[in-house]
């Protein structure tokens, strides 16, 4: 019975915080355009600040802001009245973030902002408040029910939270921002694993086990031997790529012809081998080795297919963490 009543409690939280999501989507106005503006259009840093659990909400809006190229960082309103107020220039955009708009320690912040000319955004919920009638921009989040004794602070930093997300995915739109971009933000970790290219992975330059399709099978299987990648990439006098042969494919033909070694390498390799352009994300890469059954793809720049400039290897796929 216990967790029934717990489990009924988690239902109530959530649906009090899917109500105040759905009062914010109404509330959402021209002011959000102008902030979305101000803050792409910004050519210092945008700085985020708040009290208490209203600061934690500004920390991660910072941090979601920079990872889509808007340089932000976040600062406790308490810190700001013993010198971080410092840290705040005058072509910074600052954001702060408040249900009431009242809070004392805000007061010092705000005056500072706007003794400094200092582009002030407020996202708030009372429209009479110090915050509201000090910003530049006014971003008004609906007020709402809070779960826990209708006081703890559950619905009204869901709002705060998501309006913090619209702003980030509105900059990333309007900054024609790419998954390439978003990539070089993260490098490391699970993200940085999904968003890698196959250019990121792939074998190049003179690591490249080329030899011409006129060349013999004795020499195919020194070449073979020496690059030790179980692959080699047959090309034609203009080096544009005709074929492919892996150690499977020599086993199976030295099982048939016992004068495997004076064969031309056209032969015996696979003509037109699957090649995958250089951006390709390398987990897609990974799909059509798969679909194919095949450990290596030929790599190409753009539509020019015939001409290759990497091999992707499953070993490059596997050492890159991509699954």
């Amino acid at each position: 019975m216990k967790n029934n009543k717990y489990k009924k409690i988690a239902h109530q939280v959530i649906d009090l915080e899917i109500q105040a999501l759905k009062k914010l989507r109404k509330s959402i106005s021209s002011s959000f355009n102008y902030a979305v503006d101000a803050i792409v259009k910004c050519q210092s840093k945008i700085i985020l600040c708040g009290v208490g659990k209203s600061y934690l909400i500004a920390s991660k809006i910072a941090a979601t802001l920079s990872s889509v190229g808007c340089p932000s960082f976040s600062i406790s309103a308490n810190d700001c009245s013993h010198g971080n107020l410092g840290s705040i220039s005058r072509k910074d955009i600052l954001i702060l973030i408040s249900n009431s708009g009242e809070t004392q320690e805000l007061k010092p912040v705000i005056k500072y902002a706007n003794r400094n000319k200092i582009t002030l955004i407020g996202i708030v919920s009372k429209k009479n408040s110090l915050l509201h009638k000090a910003s530049d921009i006014k971003l008004i989040i609906p007020e709402v029910k809070e779960a826990g004794l209708g006081i703890v602070p559950t619905s009204s930093t869901s709002e705060q939270l998501a309006i913090g997300d619209c702003l980030a995915v509105a900059a990333l739109n309007k900054k024609r921002f790419s998954r390439q971009n978003f990539k070089e933000f993260h490098p490391s970790g699970s993200l940085g694993a999904k968003l890698k290219t196959v250019e990121d992975l792939m074998i190049s330059g003179s690591k490249i086990p080329f030899i011409n399709e006129n060349s013999n099978m004795k020499k195919a299987l020194k070449l073979i031997t020496k690059k030790r990648l179980g692959i080699l990439i047959a090309v034609n006098k203009k080096n544009y790529t005709t074929g492919i042969i892996t150690d499977g494919q020599i086993r199976r033909s030295s099982q048939k012809n016992i004068l495997l070694n004076e064969l031309a390498v056209k032969k015996v390799m696979t003509k037109n081998p699957i090649s995958v352009e250089k951006n390709m994300l390398a987990v897609k890469g990974l799909a059509i080795m798969s679909e194919n059954r095949i450990t290596s793809l030929c790599v190409h720049k753009k539509n020019k297919r015939k001409k290759t400039i990497g091999i992707l290897h499953i070993h490059n796929i596997l050492d890159g963490n991509i699954t």
